[in-house]
């Protein structure tokens, strides 16, 4: 099983190598010694610990749907011609890019600084692992 050590928890999770120090001393994520003496996190642990305390806004829409990827951000950016947009969204760490009619962003009101929700549902989802990891 791979492990990670404090700082790389750190980046995965997007907080500072200080607030995983306070999480492993408050048993909130628990933590071991490899062998070099260096505090890692077992990686099914940190998956665990981030499945469970992801700080996800809440949906504003009160819609209920079947797709279960949803980012709540904000749009950054929009460009627009005539027919075709891209739409740009910050949610937490996360940059999503969607292309949509213009039409689509008058109607929706799209423009930077708007609360949205990028609902993704795909049948096709792309995997990669780091190189020299297995």
């Amino acid at each position: 099983m791979p492990q990670f050590r404090l700082s790389e928890a750190a980046r995965l999770l997007d907080v500072s190598d200080d607030t995983v120090r306070r999480w492993v001393r408050a048993e909130q994520l628990p933590c071991t010694e490899d062998s070099a003496g260096r505090m890692v996190v077992d990686g099914a642990e940190l998956a665990a610990f981030a499945r469970r305390d992801a700080g996800t806004p809440a949906d504003p829409t009160g819609v209920a749907r079947s797709a279960r990827n949803r980012f709540v951000g904000l749009v950054t950016d929009v460009v627009a011609d005539t027919v075709m947009a891209k739409v740009e969204l910050q949610c937490g760490p996360n940059r999503i890019v969607s292309l949509m009619s213009t039409e689509a962003v008058r109607e929706l009101g799209l423009e930077p600084g708007v609360l949205a929700v990028a609902v993704v549902k795909a049948t096709q989802v792309v995997v990669e692992t780091p190189g020299g990891r297995s």
